[in-house]
């Protein structure tokens, strides 16, 4: 009979904490953003680790293959420069038509198929106009913290070189670190002069990034109800965009990671379960579910277990931690949101530069859709909102417009 081995839990922890330390702080700005208060960012928080958890475990215990589930940081990416446009209520009912979108396409394999057809330098072109401006705002500080600035890019620089895998850990170890030494007096804190607006619970002579904050933070997570609102507005410029990249950018490599693993699951239930586990969590902050394709490899390699057939367990592992960090969102917010607005810029842009080049070389890659994928990216990343449509949509919509011209046929 085969049992558990540290290996395991091993590969599950460490895909989670690549996970987390890549894009919690943009989940919560995201969050900020859309107009949540303290208690429903942490409700995010735990809605998205309790999402994750589940569909981790049941999907890779019913199955006994490794299936690791994410919430969408390209997505989160995207939300970041459009949510704002529109009510918190809104927002939440984009998430339900998103996970309503995601349900009806894993029904029918062939519309999977057609969506995929989407050519990949259009698709990589979109994502890379949404991180662009995230990026950008590594320097967005040089003039007035230089110093900050290049001990985060010589952290960059020096870790992936010697231990790119555990980069983005010691990075986000930085930011907690020096947000708690600049304290919420420092003059870029990204906080309100009140910390109670994010952190209630605190004392007002408690500084919400001292320890004694944090302490005061290891309360369990309640769920906030949000009652959605829809508009039309909203779906065309939150909801539609939001399944669209998470399907390109998520579900797709998601499933080639299966492949490349020699894995060949039926997706249809699973991608199903994933969808209606989004519907149900999003008033509570669920924003995507998907399946993962980078942290995924993690619990899918020989680190996991020499036998292919038990690595399953390493994806079970991950969901208990998932499950672990959601019943910890408390803690998380009360580290997280008392980070000064340049140290957020700073470990966004990092953590995600390096999903930016890719999406770049591939955006570029083929000769004849650089002009399509070049104003596809440029027209994403400007941020403009017109009728409605948030520069994502405009900028996919010329950019298979050009694709297009180019094709037809000069009778000239």
């Amino acid at each position: 009979m085969s049992k558990w081995k540290l290996s395991h839990i091993s590969a599950g922890l460490t895909a989670v904490t690549v996970g987390y330390s890549s894009s919690v702080v943009i989940i919560i700005d995201v969050a900020r953003k859309a107009g949540a208060s303290e208690d429903m960012v942490v409700s995010w928080l735990f809605a998205l680790g309790l999402g994750m958890g589940i569909t981790c475990i049941i999907f890779s215990w019913l199955s006994k293959l490794p299936v690791v589930t994410a919430w969408s940081t390209p997505g989160a990416a995207f939300l970041l420069t459009s949510i704002g446009d529109y009510r918190l209520s809104e927002a939440i009912g984009a998430f339900i038509l998103c996970a309503l979108l995601s349900l009806i396409t894993a029904q029918s394999r062939s519309l999977l198929k057609h969506i995929s057809r989407i050519p990949p330098a259009i698709s990589s072109a979109l994502l890379a106009g949404i991180l662009l401006p995230i990026c950008l705002a590594i320097f967005s500080d040089v003039n007035e913290a230089p110093h900050l600035v290049a001990l985060f890019l010589a952290a960059y620089l020096i870790g992936s070189r010697l231990f790119p895998r555990y980069l983005m850990l010691l990075l986000l170890v930085m930011s907690v670190v020096i947000s708690l030494l600049m304290g919420s007096s420092n003059e870029y804190s990204s906080l309100p002069s009140d910390p109670s607006v994010f952190l209630p619970e605190m004392s007002p002579e408690i500084s919400p990034g001292s320890s004694s904050g944090i302490l005061s933070a290891l309360t369990l997570p309640e769920p906030v109800w949000v009652t959605p609102s829809f508009s039309l507005s909203a779906a065309v410029g939150l909801a539609f965009p939001l399944f669209l990249i998470t399907t390109l950018s998520q579900n797709l490599p998601g499933i080639a990671i299966h492949h490349a693993h020699g894995y060949t699951p039926d997706h249809k239930p699973i991608l199903s379960g994933i969808a209606i586990v989004q519907a149900l969590l999003a008033p509570f902050g669920g924003f995507t579910f998907n399946l993962a394709a980078i942290t995924a490899a993690l619990c899918m390699g020989e680190q996991a277990d020499s036998k292919k057939s038990e690595r399953y367990r390493a994806a079970i592992a991950a969901g208990v931690a998932y499950l672990f960090m959601g019943l910890l969102a408390s803690v998380v917010v009360a580290l997280f949101v008392s980070m000064p607005s340049i140290i957020i810029h700073l470990l966004a842009g990092l953590a995600l530069l390096a999903t930016l080049q890719g999406a770049v070389v591939r955006a570029m890659e083929v000769e004849h859709h650089r002009a399509p994928a070049l104003l596809t990216m440029l027209c994403t990343a400007s941020g403009f909102s017109l009728f409605s449509m948030t520069s994502a949509v405009w900028g996919l919509g010329l950019g298979l417009l050009l694709l297009y011209v180019q094709k037809k046929p000069n009778n000239a």
